[in-house]
């Protein structure tokens, strides 16, 4: 399997972002976003909003879009900490896509001069957890029973990485 090219996101991405993410949504369970974007709301989430700091797509062997990553600012966390959002393809799966993301993320994230990037997961997003945890992420924090749209409570994990380590 050839290498993963990953590169910084760009607004011909956009329609890529907006299906790979809404998949996710309607499939459910497993991201915060509980309603479809639009490409100017996936847009301005991810690529061109005041708080968004970078994102990069990653590119299967075609050169299609397989998933995406954006770093933003937020008002809830320090102000050297960034919050990091990963989505991937659902179908046709790629293996590794996360892996490379991270890794330009990380590299990049770093050459900012942010010392820290925190993922916010929905505690029954089993696959999200694993993710963050394999890439060096550590739990920081608990926010109990968030609830979702429909009103169902959700427990939401904090995790932390370090980028002075």
């Amino acid at each position: 399997m050839a290498a993963i090219q990953v590169r910084e996101g760009s607004h011909a991405d956009i329609p890529a972002i907006r299906t790979i993410l809404n998949e996710i949504i309607r499939i459910g369970g497993t991201t915060a976003y509980q309603v479809e974007l639009t490409e100017a709301e996936a847009a301005a989430h991810f690529l061109t909003g005041q708080d968004v700091v970078l994102c990069h797509v990653a590119l299967d062997e075609a050169g299609a879009v397989a998933g995406f990553q954006a770093l933003q600012r937020h008002a809830g966390l320090p102000p050297d900490v960034a919050d990091i959002a990963t989505f991937a393809r659902r179908t046709p799966r790629r293996p590794g896509i996360g892996a490379a993301l991270f890794s330009e993320t990380h590299r990049a994230a770093a050459g900012l001069g942010w010392a820290q990037i925190n993922a916010t997961i929905r505690a029954d997003n089993d696959g999200g957890l694993a993710y963050y945890a394999k890439m060096g992420f550590r739990r920081h924090a608990v926010a109990r029973g968030v609830p979702l749209r429909d009103g169902t409570p959700v427990d939401r994990v904090s995790m932390r990485f370090d980028l002075g380590a």
